[in-house]
């Protein structure tokens, strides 16, 4: 696939697509963007309304590139339905959903650590879903980003376990990255589509099936004010950690191949933690760099002593 059957617009944009590292540093950023966001804007527009708006406005966006894709391998939808809507509904209508209801109730910095397991989950469910073995290293990286996860929401007190008094946000978080795992694991098993038409369909999918949920929520939900800072809102997570993010995730992978992009996806939780600091006035504590460091060190020991990486297909 070429640079222009991406993104047939201005030759600025065309040179973006041939310069992967810059794309595969660039897609984290929008996605830790996603998760501060999401936080700034809780309880100014509910979970599913914001997650239903996204994806609309998501599908809206990529139709155009993606229409001629699409109509082509329809009879591959209709032939592998069941998978494709299993993958629509955990990766499109429950995991950004969950998410964004953790968020009412989870730091930003609590959220981004959490959500950098998402790696090791995946190799879990690899091996539970598809027999992909697990390496000694795999396992020892799990058991350390457990444990780091364990120190986030303790907040470094092991005296919380006793009790067992966890944020209901920090346990939703957990739910969704969960699902995320079991969503990327199973996304090994999809058919012959092409990266336009699948992305196509997953969001179109995943919205369709949120909506029964985003109508029960605007029953039961005040109205939302679609001011500025909403309008705003909606419109990044629609364009950044949605299109944008997946195009370049997929002109990245191309590029360079699944096992160079892979660590780039754990760039998410220190671009977020910056960005959560300034732009949410949260405060870094120590459990937040004790946990981080845990995580991250399961996350290098389960990627370069495997014998095969698992490069997640992430949809933040």
């Amino acid at each position: 696939m070429r640079a222009n059957d991406l993104a047939p617009g201005p030759a600025m944009f065309r040179r973006l697509l041939d310069a992967p590292y810059l794309l595969l540093t660039l897609v984290p950023l929008f996605w830790a963007g996603n998760i501060v966001l999401g936080r700034h804007i809780a309880g100014h527009v509910p979970p599913a309304t914001l997650a239903w708006l996204r994806w609309v406005l998501a599908v809206l966006i990529l139709l155009p590139f993606a229409w001629r894709a699409m109509r082509t391998e329809w009879p591959l939808v209709r032939r592998h339905w069941l998978l494709v809507g299993v993958l629509s509904f955990t990766g499109i209508t429950l995991f950004n959903t969950m998410q964004y209801h953790a968020l009412e109730f989870t730091p930003a910095l609590n959220a981004l650590l959490i959500q950098s397991t998402g790696p090791l989950l995946i190799a879990f469910w690899a091996l539970v879903l598809n027999g992909d073995r697990l390496s000694a290293g795999q396992a020892a990286g799990i058991g350390l980003s457990l444990l780091g996860v364990l120190t986030i929401i303790c907040r470094g007190d092991p005296a919380v376990l006793a009790n067992i008094e966890f944020n209901q946000g920090d346990l939703w978080m957990i739910a969704a990255m969960i699902i995320y795992g079991i969503y990327s694991a199973l996304l090994a098993r999809r058919p012959g589509f092409s990266q336009l038409g699948f992305l196509g369909y997953s969001l179109a999918i995943g919205a369709l099936l949120l909506t029964p949920l985003f109508v029960a929520e605007r029953m039961v939900s005040p109205p939302v004010t679609f001011d500025a800072q909403a309008i705003a809102a909606i419109v990044y997570v629609a364009i950044f950690p949605s299109v944008l993010a997946y195009l370049f995730f997929i002109r990245g992978i191309q590029l360079v191949g699944p096992n160079r992009a892979a660590p780039f996806f754990h760039l998410m939780p220190v671009f977020g933690s910056a960005l959560a600091i300034v732009f949410l006035g949260e405060q870094p504590f120590l459990y937040h760099a004790v946990g981080y460091a845990l995580v991250l060190l399961g996350v290098v020991i389960a990627t370069l002593w495997s014998p095969r990486r698992v490069s997640p297909a992430r949809n933040s």
